[in-house]
């Protein structure tokens, strides 16, 4: 389920992100999308591709990778996100809530260290 006033549009410098084409009040379930969980073994060869920069760490001790479906891969970083993920490792299902309001025109950001406002460096700053 990706809500329909949700958009993919190119960004300045980011490649492309998730816009919204309406206001969205906070605490909002904007998506809830199936994930293709792979395997550690699998993650050595990811790694080596462009898909690298779109995987989540999955699983209760992170030894899994997972690729989501829907929007979930395209949502850009920011330290302090707009929206928050949930991941529910039974159902392999990732859900993007929102954590302020947002504008219509706005773009929708997660934080890639998995807490919305998560301030620890993440892998393409640190290289």
């Amino acid at each position: 389920m990706v809500q329909p006033y949700l958009i993919i549009l190119p960004t300045d410098n980011k490649g492309r992100g998730v816009f919204a084409t309406t206001d969205i009040p906070a605490g909002t379930t904007i998506e809830i999308s199936p994930v293709i969980v792979m395997e550690q073994k699998d993650r050595v060869h990811l790694d080596q591709t462009k898909l690298h920069d779109y995987i989540f760490e999955w699983g209760g001790e992170l030894l899994q990778c997972c690729v989501g479906l829907g929007y979930i891969s395209i949502y850009n970083h920011a330290y302090l996100a707009n929206c928050e993920y949930e991941m529910d490792f039974e159902n392999e299902l990732m859900t993007i809530k929102t954590v302020s309001d947002i504008k219509n025109g706005e773009e929708l950001f997660i934080n890639y260290n998995g807490s919305y406002n998560d301030s620890k460096p993440v892998w393409f700053e640190v290289q």
